[in-house]
């Protein structure tokens, strides 16, 4: 099949994909009325306020949509600022989308210019789940009330300190019981590891770890990341740019049932822990905000934002970043060394050099430089949230010469950040290297944000360090990783499942007992 007819039947797919939705009277009749609108909005554009940023022509009502892979939208997005620039738009639908390419111009706009890029933008399918509450999914005084208290209670709590090295150090155990379990057949570490990591947030977040056998806890995790790979979807980013699509697509339904059924599990928890609060011991962050909650009513504060939607929409927050992301990267991490195992070997070395059999600790980290480069060097490749989470303009801005509209979604790349070849000697590559010097020795990279930068840097960066050099550490001592019998490296695939994160392709591992 040639280049052009294949591009044409790409092009057909998503048209397809349009038109599975619905019967053919709606979507066309739906259709008809929402090119009325785009040609009325156009037509009143008559004044421009500056030089726009240049990008694609768009096509009426479908934007730009025939021009991007949606499977995997990032890459496009990448290609385009090869012949657009680091600044450019496209047309998702009808909405405007400014990309931002390349560290220097991420670094521009989301760090010098946190102000007007601080702002979150809250699509369909991010309001369903949050409806701008909580903390990721707000903007304004209520995500500024919710975020500034969750850092503060968070960080009391031992959140990235001793407390929580503890915690995490105690979950290793666990998980290592449950990988031994397998006894060195193959297996899928996804779900041991995200209840492993999960386990972490709930101990700071409820003050209790979960058992594996708890069907309510294990259940719960599922459910949580089912949603974060579905709403990465073609079908929810098309309920995105057309909401009129909601009633017809069934993962929208899957995303609803889970997380109303995560919501309840979520309710009986708080109120099991409100029957026992004590205001002179918290034991996590619910009791931290059911006191200030308590507190409020008190002294009859007016328009408080501690109520019942804000503590359980910041708790599904906590619960969620706090386990795809970091169980997300741990699986690359485990899955990379099983594809390398020269680099797993000099990890090894290093580790039973410097620590031999007792347990790693956190200080450890200084000492041990090249372990420590293959596990930023795996967040740098592993990429796993390429397009970072949409931003909004919250004014008229000005940038690099660009006039941006007030309210004009913003994507940061962040996989053109981790993959910048003005950065990175081997962007596309796995090279620890990138982070050691001359002599061996760790070297931190300007260009390395896998937590993004600006007001909405991850809150959890610290605990995630933490937790991604503990359990990788540990578990690099104690196994050697490797593909099952009669699958060679070559064959793990490094380009991964997109959702919200970018999940490892489905694979399975060995975990061989080191003696």
């Amino acid at each position: 099949m040639s280049a052009g007819a294949q591009k044409l039947r790409e092009k057909m797919s998503v048209v397809e994909s349009l038109l599975q939705f619905s019967s053919t009277g709606t979507l066309l009749g739906a259709l008809l009325f929402l090119l009325v609108l785009y040609l009325l909005s156009s037509g009143s554009e008559c004044r421009k306020e500056g030089k726009e940023p240049p990008g694609p022509k768009p096509l009426p009502l479908l934007g730009n949509l025939l021009t991007l892979d949606l499977t995997r939208p990032f890459d496009t997005f990448f290609e385009l600022s090869k012949t657009y620039g680091n600044i450019f738009q496209v047309f998702l639908g009808p909405r405007r989308t400014v990309v931002l390419v390349g560290y220097k111009t991420v670094k521009e706009a989301l760090v010098n210019h946190a102000e007007e890029f601080g702002d979150r933008d809250i699509v369909p399918g991010f309001r369903i789940m949050n409806d701008e509450h909580g903390i990721i999914f707000s903007n304004g005084e209520n995500w500024k009330e919710m975020r500034r208290f969750a850092i503060s209670n968070l960080r009391d709590l031992g959140m990235g300190k001793r407390g929580s090295e503890e915690k995490i150090i105690e979950e290793i155990q666990y998980l290592k019981g449950e990988f031994d379990k397998f006894e060195e057949k193959p297996f899928d570490t996804t779900r041991p590891v995200n209840y492993a990591v999960s386990n972490i947030i709930s101990s700071i977040v409820y003050g209790s770890r979960f058992e594996y056998t708890d069907h309510r806890f294990t259940e719960t995790v599922d459910r949580a990341n089912e949603n974060v790979r579905i709403s990465g979807s073609i079908s929810m980013l098309l309920y995105n740019i057309f909401p009129w699509l909601g009633p017809l697509l069934k993962d929208k339904r899957i995303i609803v049932k889970n997380m109303i059924q995560n919501r309840e599990q979520v309710m009986k928890l708080i109120k099991t822990l409100q029957e026992a609060l004590n205001p002179q011991d918290r034991r996590g962050f619910v009791d931290a905000f059911l006191i200030r909650k308590q507190n409020d009513l008190k002294s009859g504060k007016k328009d408080s934002y501690f109520h019942e939607e804000n503590l359980m929409v910041s708790v599904a927050n906590l619960f969620v970043a706090g386990t795809d992301t970091t169980g997300t990267t741990l699986r690359w991490g485990l899955m990379l060394m099983a594809k390398y195992p020269h680099i797993q070997d000099r990890v090894q070395e290093e580790i039973d050099r410097v620590i031999g059999g007792r347990q790693p600790v956190v200080e450890d980290r200084k000492k041990l430089p090249y372990t420590d480069a293959v596990i930023h060097e795996t967040q740098r490749l592993a990429n796993i949230v390429p397009l970072n989470l949409p931003h909004i303009t919250n004014c008229d801005v000005t940038f690099n010469g660009y006039f941006i509209k007030k309210g004009t979604t913003v994507v940061p790349l962040l996989t053109s950040v981790l993959k910048d070849p003005n950065e990175w000697e081997k962007p596309n590559s796995f090279y620890p290297e990138h982070f050691l010097d001359e002599k061996g020795q760790f070297v931190k990279r300007d260009a390395f944000i896998p937590f993004s930068a600006g007001r909405r840097v991850c809150l959890g960066e610290s605990l995630a360090r933490m937790e991604l050099f503990l359990f990788f550490t540990s578990l690099l001592q104690s196994y050697r990783f490797t593909t099952p019998p009669g699958v060679s490296g070559d064959e793990l695939d490094l380009k991964g499942v997109v959702g919200i994160t970018l999940n490892p392709s489905p694979h399975k591992l060995c975990a061989i007992r080191r003696s």
